[in-house]
């Protein structure tokens, strides 16, 4: 290549970065005029004056966008420009809505969940200093492994677990603050699937050994990912934690499939599911309980199908266009900020703004399958898709919970319901996911500047 040549490539790879977060910046602040214009309109519902509230949340949106907008811009250039606004968007709409649960009930949430915005930002801005390649993190395959199962047991260690909490054991105190593990074990859990199905990814493809009238490889190839998705599962159950042991549970069919390409695997992961599911219904009560609420809430609407039975009165409630900003009534459905997040969202936007809010989450959820497609290697594309699929299933999970097309299990909406572990796990999530697309579109604008030339040598 002629220094003419490599010249002319550098000034298009920084026009082509350069426009990349030109697209990113102009959609940061696309997402934060509506954060504040919604801020706004909720406090004149609640009266004809500007609520400072809105103006504090909205010039802290302002000055969070503007710190992880420079740091893509510095760190990942060629990264994808609308994971983060969409992201923004989203976590900015939430923050609106839990300060409309604050208002209903007399609560103060929306004050932590800004903070815990900054505090997750930062972490995806730290995660995208420190992790430079992301390849790095398939060397420490199985300490990934292990820290996963570490992260789930600590609930249960004393000293450090908050006590059940809604009959389950999730969150630990931590100088002071409760965090939730569980939320960074789905990432370390597929960081960890991603390196060994990378390394092991022949050796599971090709059917060696009979089990009745299956063909399955060796087992010692399958047994350690069997071993440590089992345990993982397990302990979950153990902690009540269901959403969340079936949302591992697909994010790992979903890898295995794409790494070997085999059908087999989800077909056998089905068939386990159900045995399963078989199993746990018959051997814990409150599983029976969500089956009943979930197969008829009204039969229980004073108790156990309370939270459901108002969810569903509040999505009917909001129609076509939903009660407004201010006009629901987020206080009669229990543990609103949280598990029933988009009952909330469908009563005061209606079914036009909670299928706004589902499109904002499928189009995530593309770019992020898109990033996996493009990755440069195949740990990338494994680990792309594993973190596309956890924010998919999880919203399908939470969402399809609160509509009765699954029973309903108490996990977040990813960006919008209440809580700081939460959030900081899906910023880290899309911090690696930025890594992955500004790799991949850096090492193929690499390949173009290193074709040869055709014609004339310039000299």
């Amino acid at each position: 290549m002629s220094a003419a040549t490599g010249t002319a490539g550098r000034g298009v790879d920084r026009r082509t970065g350069n426009a990349l977060r030109s697209t990113e910046a102009r959609l940061l602040a696309f997402a934060v005029v509506i954060t504040f214009a919604a801020h706004v309109l909720l406090g004149w519902s609640q009266g004809p004056e500007v609520p400072p509230s809105a103006i504090v949340t909205g010039v802290a949106m302002t000055v969070i966008a503007i710190v992880a907008h420079i740091t893509v811009r510095t760190m990942a250039p060629d990264a994808d420009p609308t994971l983060l606004p969409l992201a923004f968007l989203l976590n900015g709409l939430g923050l609106v809505f839990v300060r409309r649960v604050d208002l209903a009930a007399g609560s103060d949430l929306a004050g932590t969940q800004t903070v815990w915005t900054a505090v997750s930002v930062a972490g995806m801005c730290a995660v995208l200093v420190l992790i430079r390649q992301v390849r790095t993190l398939s060397r420490y395959q199985y300490s990934l492994g292990l820290l996963t199962l570490v992260l789930l047991i600590l609930p249960l260690v004393p000293g450090l677990t908050a006590g059940p909490i809604n009959g389950a054991r999730l969150w630990i105190d931590l100088f002071g603050m409760r965090f939730q593990p569980g939320e960074v074990a789905k990432l370390t859990m597929v960081a960890f699937l991603a390196g060994y199905l990378e390394r092991k990814r022949v050796l599971l493809s090709v059917a060696s050994h009979r089990f009745g009238p299956l063909l399955m490889p060796a087992p010692r190839h399958l047994a350690p990912v069997l071993l440590a998705t089992g345990v993982a599962l397990v302990v979950m159950a153990g902690l009540r934690d269901l959403g969340s042991a079936l949302l591992l549970f697909g994010v790992f069919l979903a890898v295995l499939y794409v790494a070997t390409g085999r059908a087999a695997y989800p077909l056998f992961g089905l068939v386990a599911f159900a045995i399963g599911s078989t199993l746990a219904y018959q051997l814990f009560a409150h599983v029976r309980v969500r089956v009943s609420i979930w197969l008829d809430p009204w039969s229980q609407v004073s108790n156990a199908g309370y939270q459901l039975a108002q969810s569903l009165f509040a999505l009917g409630t909001g129609g076509l266009t939903g009660a407004g900003l201010g006009g629901g009534r987020p206080q009669d459905v229990p543990f609103s900020a949280t598990d029933a997040m988009f009952a909330v969202i469908g009563e005061e936007l209606g079914l036009l703004g909670a299928t706004a809010v589902l499109v904002a989450f499928l189009l995530l959820v593309v770019r992020g399958f898109k990033i996996s497609l493009t990755a440069r290697d195949e740990y990338g594309t494994l680990l792309a898709l594993g973190l596309t699929a956890t924010i998919a299933l999880q919203t399908f999970v939470i969402v399809g919970g609160l509509t009765r097309v699954v029973p309903l299990t108490g996990i977040t909406l990813p960006f919008m319901s209440y809580g700081g572990s939460s959030l900081l796990g899906n910023y880290v999530l899309i911090a690696l996911l930025l890594r992955i697309s500004d790799e991949s579109r850096g090492a193929a604008r690499g390949r173009q500047m290193e074709r040869p030339r055709t014609g004339k040598s310039s000299r």
